[in-house]
């Protein structure tokens, strides 16, 4: 699965990442090209999670490779929770020291009758606000309470401040989607190169 993109600036510093994590619940691996094309390789075990991790891929322009085995026979809180934990790992590494990053990113995104906001600040502090009611306990095999972990666990590695709302919705599928897509989007403006800032750390404390 890919998209078309824009190439990376020349001479750019390639922000390419890999970390694998391993504990008693959960293996996973995850490998990232922030200046990707949107190409995904995805294998959670869960599958309407694919899907959602496949949006971040698509409309934030990143090649992401997430190979994940945890204990599913218990349930999906350990596996959706450290994959936004290995996740927000490898964005940290791939982004380094954040110089000459917009820093800041924010979309709007709607599918249907849904309709959700996404702001994410690379600020060097992780918090989480994050409103959304979801009209439906599950969708698929993924329980919608995940949805937050995943999230609570990105901002807490990727060092980001993180803000979701979903506006409108009243299916569950469309009010997820449109978060994700709308993350993918925020996330591929904050770590666009900013050419009035090359080489600055986008900070008047002069780091991240």
């Amino acid at each position: 699965m890919s998209t078309s993109a824009s190439p990376a600036p020349v001479d750019a510093v390639a922000r390419i990442a890999e970390i694998s994590r391993h504990t008693n619940e959960t293996r996973i691996t995850a490998r990232i090209n922030l200046d990707g094309s949107g190409v995904s390789k995805l294998a959670t075990g869960i599958g309407f999670f694919d899907h959602m991790l496949d949006q971040i891929a698509r409309h934030g322009l990143i090649d992401l490779d997430i190979q994940a085995d945890g204990d599913l026979h218990i349930d999906g809180h350990h596996t959706v929770e450290d994959v936004g934990i290995t996740l927000g790992m490898a964005v940290a590494k791939a982004v380094g020291d954040k110089k000459g990053i917009t820093r800041y990113g924010h979309s709007y995104v709607p599918l249907d009758e849904a309709l959700s906001r996404v702001v994410v600040d690379f600020s060097g502090r992780p918090g989480l606000e994050m409103d959304v009611h979801f009209t439906a306990g599950s969708i698929g095999q993924l329980d919608t309470q995940l949805v937050y972990e995943f999230f609570q666990g990105f901002v807490n590695h990727a060092l980001v401040s993180l803000h979701i709302d979903n506006l409108k919705g009243k299916n569950a599928h469309h009010q997820c989607e449109t978060i994700f897509k709308a993350f993918g989007r925020a996330l591929r403006m904050a770590l666009t190169p900013d050419p009035r800032s090359a080489g600055v750390i986008p900070s008047t404390k002069g780091s991240l």
